[in-house]
């Protein structure tokens, strides 16, 4: 088995630039419908085109999701979406349903489909009819062990992908069917809008007593009792190579472009040094702890994930200050501030391939040369002298834990 391919959630143009800056093989991305993240920012017709065109540019491939439960209007405008995707190159069309593949195999022909794991892939024989019927891979149910992905992908027939989620956020229900939200706010959470009431703490009350709410207490106080944790399977690269897995997926499109390029180039780290038979450097294994996440669990790969039920809290520790626009040789770098900080605050910068290093804030200045003690205003461009040149797209950050 070779190295597997590190799969990257891109959400909006931010995170694609970020996903293709910091290492990624290939990308997954939406356009305005039909995607399961409704609420990232996505891509219309221009921008897709766009998306993929740059990706190429850079040797990575792009998959495009379509995965919702499409209703009968939905699917009547999907041909010519297809085509559409066919004409501008996308490489992927990841399809939930025979209906979508059908679709695809007659109007994007050029288009490789990859079904979901909206579809509950669960073993082998699902797999070979899927091949059977056009797909070129499968996505796997996360609710899987490690055995039985690598029975699936032994027993799989000769030329279809497996691919896995290793990092991102869990459903707590299977395969992502649930209904609560639809019950809840209306909001489907098979169509892309899930309002995460799983999330939510809730109360007894009972009909005869209203206004009087009755905690729901698991043992030791906790009441988040639907509550999901997140996986983060980057100590195991190994045994999923081992396992024969060809695409290793992250999971994040609707999350911030500092997830995208620090879970990319953690994970980007973690499959070369696999690869080669070398350890992870700790630096980089560092990174996805210093990302925004829910409690970390390896998933199904390893039995019973288990439940943080004590809340559904983010671990927010690292804020994002800066991102480098562009950076000279003597370390003299035009920025754009996304958070405020001011001279003497404590900052690293970590980057593409760049491990973290610290730095104190130095005086800055403006675009017109004035001195500037403390940029303000989101997205303003200013200059700071970095200790050493870093590439575009490093990242400015400070510890900063934030509810």
């Amino acid at each position: 088995m070779g190295k597997p391919e590190l799969l990257s959630p891109a959400g909006d143009r931010e995170r694609l630039d970020m996903a293709l800056a910091y290492g990624a093989d290939a990308v997954y991305l939406a356009g305005n419908a039909y995607g399961m993240r409704a609420f990232a920012g996505n891509f219309g017709r221009e921008g897709l085109a766009e998306a993929v065109k740059a990706a190429h540019a850079q040797g990575v491939r792009v998959h495009v999701t379509c995965n919702t439960l499409a209703r009968n209007g939905e699917i009547a405008a999907l041909p010519e979406y297809l085509e559409f995707l066919d004409g501008i190159g996308a490489d992927a069309v990841i399809a939930a349903g025979v209906d979508v593949l059908s679709l695809c195999k007659r109007h994007a022909p050029h288009v490789q489909v990859h079904m979901s794991t909206q579809t509950g892939i669960t073993n082998y024989e699902m797999a070979r009819v899927w091949q059977e019927l056009g797909a070129s891979r499968v996505i796997l149910a996360r609710e899987l062990s490690l055995e039985e992905v690598a029975e699936i992908c032994a027993k799989a027939p000769r030329g279809l992908e497996v691919e896995c989620f290793v990092h991102g956020a869990m459903c707590v229900s299977y395969s992502g069917r649930c209904l609560l939200s639809n019950y809840m706010t209306g909001r489907d959470a098979a169509r892309g809008a899930c309002a995460q009431p799983c999330r939510y703490r809730y109360s007894l009350v009972e009909e005869k007593r209203p206004g009087e709410y009755f905690p729901i207490i698991q043992e030791g106080g906790e009441t988040f009792i639907l509550n999901s944790r997140d996986m983060c399977m980057i100590d195991h690269i190994p045994e999923l190579i081992q396992a024969g897995v060809h695409s290793l997926k992250i999971e994040g499109r609707a999350k911030s472009a500092y997830y995208a390029a620090m879970t990319t180039a953690a994970y980007r780290h973690a499959v070369d040094a696999a690869a080669a038979g070398r350890p992870l450097d700790p630096l980089w294994r560092a990174e996805v702890d210093k990302v925004s996440h829910r409690h970390y669990s390896t998933g199904f790969w390893f039995g019973q994930p288990g439940q943080y039920t004590q809340d559904a809290r983010y671990i927010r520790d690292w804020q994002v200050l800066a991102i480098v626009k562009e950076c000279g040789g003597d370390g003299n770098a035009l920025l754009s501030l996304r958070n405020k900080f001011a001279a003497g605050d404590a900052l690293e910068v970590v980057g593409p391939d760049l491990p973290a290093f610290p730095m104190t804030a130095p005086m800055m200045e403006g675009l017109d040369g004035q001195p500037l003690a403390e940029p303000r205003h989101p997205q303003m461009e200013f200059r700071m002298k970095l200790p050493r040149a870093v590439p575009p797209l490093s990242l400015v950050r400070a510890n900063r834990p934030s509810s």
